[in-house]
């Protein structure tokens, strides 16, 4: 008996009254097919057995069907968060990712971005950087499906996603000022001017105190070498051996507090009791401490919700315009890049007073 020839994107095309591109669309998981179309066509696709051949569209469109991901650290439990909601969002696009780190190196920042998607074998890529400079960015072709994630420090023709840090490490130092306290101190500014997550905190951090009226001790804002626990754990150390310790401490990330939390213990040094603390990042080892530790909540789902979205949008121009008839050849509209602010929420759990794990208070969120 003869081998049935596979069913062509075509022939579902015909069947379903549409264009091929309206296949291909609904197919490939793409948003903007109005629902009577897309169940039409995916009716047609079931009954016919169409299956995609994922060899031949990529030598068709010239697309591997990889996003790239690249973070800092991937024993970061933030970045290992962060990736988890990017593969989901991608898996739900159609996309594999592929994932990458580069240790902070600014060299290995520069050749991921500058060598581009096709270099790298994706057809795009998500980065998170830490130290590239305005001319790191100002080079990049602007056609080129890139999202940055992280602090926005100078205007680029790259999409990117990131929270108002600034106004979260504002709205954290405010919280631990509504509990009374006035000895605030901070862990986490960074020596490097090209590391931008300390220095945007710090200044929120600063504009609290000035908000309430407190005084700025330079002694309260312990710089570190890197987000670790064993930092921490060092700075906080310090500032329990100084003359006037503080009694309310804001850490940069949760890592810090973390490695803060063990030296209070270390000291016999009550949480919260004498020292309140608050991380930042919100992951989920830090509501499962003793006591359980407050932190700033970045909404890690919208931010990978968003990059994979802007991926695709610059991927497939037809999706993020709504056109899904290939015989549109209206031209376009060059793209300009979309600056996206997520939201944030200072989330109080033991560590500065609140409840447990299960029923955190979640204090302010903002978009």
């Amino acid at each position: 008996m003869a081998r049935r020839a596979a069913v062509t994107l075509a022939e579902v095309a015909r069947a379903a009254g549409v264009s091929p591109r309206t296949v291909s669309n609904v197919v490939n998981g793409y948003r903007h097919v109005a629902p009577h179309t897309r169940d039409r066509v995916q009716a047609v696709v079931d009954a016919l057995g169409y299956r995609t051949n994922a060899a031949a569209r990529s030598l068709r469109t010239g697309r591997t069907g990889l996003l790239g991901l690249v973070v800092p650290a991937l024993d970061q439990p933030y970045f290992a968060e962060l990736a988890r909601a990017v593969v989901r969002e991608a898996t739900a696009a159609g996309f594999t990712v592929v994932v990458d780190q580069t240790d902070g190196d600014p060299a290995r920042e520069r050749e991921l971005l500058l060598r581009g998607p096709r270099g790298a074998m994706f057809d795009g890529l998500v980065l998170s950087p830490l130290a590239l400079t305005a001319d790191d960015l100002r080079g990049v072709d602007p056609d080129r499906p890139v999202v940055l994630l992280g602090e926005r420090t100078v205007d680029t023709s790259l999409d990117h996603v990131h929270i108002d840090d600034v106004a979260a490490a504002r709205e954290g130092t405010a919280h631990l000022i509504g509990l009374g306290r006035r000895r605030i101190a901070a862990i986490g500014l960074e020596d490097d001017p090209l590391l931008q997550t300390g220095h945007q905190r710090a200044d929120g951090f600063l504009r609290a105190l000035a908000d309430a009226g407190l005084p700025a001790d330079p002694a309260h804002l312990r710089h570190v070498r890197s987000y670790d626990r064993a930092e921490g754990f060092a700075a906080m150390t310090a500032l329990l051996d100084a003359p006037e310790p503080p009694d309310a401490v804001l850490c940069f990330n949760d890592m810090l507090a973390v490695g803060a939390l063990r030296a209070c213990l270390t000291r016999g040094v009550r949480v919260p009791e004498d020292v309140a603390l608050l991380g930042f990042d919100d992951v989920e080892e830090v509501r499962y401490l003793t006591p359980s530790l407050s932190s700033v909540r970045p909404d890690r789902d919208a931010i990978a919700r968003v990059a994979v979205g802007l991926l695709v949008a610059r991927l497939d121009p037809a999706e993020d315009d709504g056109r899904d008839d290939e015989r549109d050849d209206t031209p376009r509209a060059p793209r300009t890049a979309r600056d996206v602010t997520v939201a944030h929420a200072v989330v109080a759990r033991e560590s500065t007073g609140g409840a447990g794990p299960r029923d955190a208070d979640v204090c302010h969120v903002a978009t």
